[in-house]
């Protein structure tokens, strides 16, 4: 089982990404936030639970964006090693080379077909779930 944390602005992504898991049979606890100070404040208060936790991060968002986020993440020793899988509709260069330089654990861009996109979080699920955590 793990501790997933979405951070995804957009109510219409969000609601696919938790249509996409339930399609896939995939039933991992599931928490939300809306932008990446939401984020970090659900992760710095525990309820996100630390063992076996991955965030799913979308990057264009208010408040904090989700380049600030994983910044900001792995600038605190306490959470700095949490593994962030990047899932955006970001196809800009420059947003995937800085997001693998503050070690993003993969950089996916959202696919528009619902089956591609489950396809995707099947595969992402696969991995995480094999995984060795530290």
């Amino acid at each position: 089982m793990l501790n997933l944390l979405v951070v995804d602005d957009d109510a219409v992504d969000l609601m696919t990404v938790k249509r996409g898991l339930a399609r896939a049979g995939i039933t991992h606890q599931l928490t939300e936030a809306t932008n990446g100070l939401e984020a970090l404040q659900l992760l710095r208060d525990n309820k996100v639970p630390a063992e076996r936790r991955v965030v799913l991060l979308d990057l264009n968002m208010p408040r904090m964006n989700g380049l600030e986020f994983l910044r900001t993440l792995r600038a605190d020793p306490q959470l700095a090693s949490t593994p962030v899988v990047v899932l955006t509709t970001s196809t800009h260069e420059n947003d995937r080379r800085e997001a693998h330089r503050l070690h993003c654990a993969g950089y996916f861009v959202k696919p528009l077909d619902f089956g591609t996109f489950v396809d995707l979080l099947t595969t992402i699920d696969r991995y995480w779930s094999a995984v060795q955590f530290a």
